[in-house]
């Protein structure tokens, strides 16, 4: 990692330390650091992104890895939008400090997993966000939110067993870790069974980590069991980071389409379909709004995997949009889910209904996100998908491309049932009772529409960026 992104690692951990000595006593203190820490460091990447010079020569002079430098944006991004909106979530709370604390903490841990060159350093830092995560669930301190940290950790576990296990077969027949020594390997175009046997262990280990299909079963206690904002971090990059992210670098580097490893490439999209439309159908059937939103999760992370077992370029640029994609749209749906419980004192959809007239922001800012989610253009959501989905008919995956369209449709049709069931429904007595959230709670929920909306109108510059800065990394 260069000096430059290292800055985004140790200055949200030098604060998160700060805080602890500086606002014990003064939570306040920990609401300004902590925010002020984040937006800075957003402030900065977006200029580093997008300053102008960048838009008039197409991104072409960018020369740091640009799947780094989005995945730093996204973080910072969903980190930022659930910093803010905690602050005026957290009003009663005496231990902000240590919320704070954890969340930059898990900044700062994401930030190295995506600026690390080998497995082993990213190992690392994903076992440094695993230990920040279980605090971060149990931070709520009641029954459901223990747990489910302890159901996160127990069932993550063998995850990290398995990534052992396989770093040391790749140690013991490469004689490295890092990634550009791996990429050198494979352009010999010879991989031995040994290297492919650690290569599979390491794959099922971030595969478990994801929360994909059958490993999914942590995803939906630790997302409806954590406190809400915890909840949006979870959803928003955290799990996409912690498991997701290692996934698409798998992919990049090894290849499986094109090196005709065709049994991995396979058995990746057969679970990342099988990931869609599981999670599709059953989001139909809840009843509660973050269980809902946590199978809508599962289906949605699919998309990624199943571009992650085609492997070829244009699969993986549409991967890794959609990763960006899923985290704009998540964080506004779980963030606009805590504004629910905290103004109905429930997440049980049945009790709620008529809250457009009451909670418009949030209405119509779900909207947003429910229509980026089901892929409905002109939002960004969409864009992902559409690649995604010719990537698949192009490699010759038609049968996987069209699964992709169905479960479009499904997701579009249970998210038009919620909506009708909380906002425009018929009005509850609960929902004479909402009141819409405060403007400090709302702003970055109108940030993340705002990006969702931006990133599918100028989908022509952000394709752009994607061919420039990552599309080199990976041929």
């Amino acid at each position: 990692m260069t000096i430059s992104l290292l800055a985004y690692l140790l200055i949200p951990l030098f604060s998160a330390v700060l805080i602890q000595f500086v606002s014990r006593n003064k939570e306040n203190l920990a609401d300004i650091i902590g925010n002020i820490t984040l937006f800075a460091g957003l402030l900065n990447i977006s200029y580093l992104i997008f300053n102008p010079v960048n838009f008039k020569l197409s991104f072409s002079n960018i020369a740091q890895d640009g799947f780094t430098l989005l995945m730093i944006f996204m973080i910072y991004l969903v980190a930022f939008s659930v910093s803010l909106f905690s602050t005026g979530f957290l009003t009663k709370e005496k231990n902000r400090h240590h919320f704070h604390s954890l969340i930059l903490v898990s900044v700062s841990a994401m930030c190295g997993i995506v600026t690390a060159g080998d497995f082993f350093t990213l190992y690392i830092f994903v076992e440094a966000l695993a230990v920040a995560s279980f605090a971060l669930i149990a931070f709520d301190d009641n029954e459901k939110g223990i747990e489910a940290a302890i159901k996160y950790f127990l069932l993550t576990f063998p995850a990290s067993i398995f990534i052992l296990l396989g770093m040391a077969i790749l140690l013991f027949t490469t004689s490295t870790f890092n990634f550009a020594g791996l990429q050198n390997i494979v352009a010999g175009g010879y991989l031995s069974s040994p290297i492919m046997s650690g290569v599979i262990l390491i794959l099922l280990g971030f595969l478990i980590k994801s929360g994909v299909f059958p490993f999914h079963t942590w995803v939906l206690d630790a997302y409806q069991g954590a406190y809400s904002p915890v909840s949006a971090f979870l959803a928003g990059t955290i799990t996409k980071i912690a498991g997701v992210y290692a996934v698409i670098k798998i992919a990049m580097i090894f290849k499986f389409f094109d090196l005709k490893l065709y049994k991995i490439s396979e058995t990746l999209m057969f679970i990342g379909a099988a990931s869609i439309l599981f999670g599709a159908i059953a989001a139909m059937r809840q009843k509660d709004f973050k269980r809902m939103l946590a199978y809508s999760s599962i289906s949605q992370i699919g998309y990624i995997i199943i571009a992650c077992g085609l492997a070829t370029p244009l699969a993986i640029l549409g991967a890794i949009f959609h990763m960006f994609n899923h985290a704009a749209f998540k964080t506004v749906l779980f963030l606009n889910g805590a504004s629910l419980e905290k103004s109905l004192n429930t997440t049980n959809m049945e009790k709620m209904g008529g809250l457009e007239h009451s909670m418009p922001w949030t209405s119509w800012s779900s909207v947003i996100a429910l229509m980026s989610t089901a892929g409905i253009p002109p939002l960004s959501g969409f864009w992902s998908k559409l690649l995604i989905i010719v990537a698949l008919w192009e490699g010759g995956a038609k049968g996987y491309s069209v699964t992709a369209i169905g479960a479009g449709i499904i997701t579009l049709a249970y998210f038009m049932v919620m909506q009708r069931k909380v906002f425009f429904g018929k009005i509850t007595d609960a929902a004479k009772k909402a009141e819409e959230m405060p403007a400090l709670m709302l702003a970055p929920v109108m940030i993340l529409c705002a990006v969702i909306i931006m990133s599918g109108i100028l989908f022509p510059y952000c394709y752009n960026y994607l061919i420039e800065t990552i599309t080199r990394t990976i041929l």
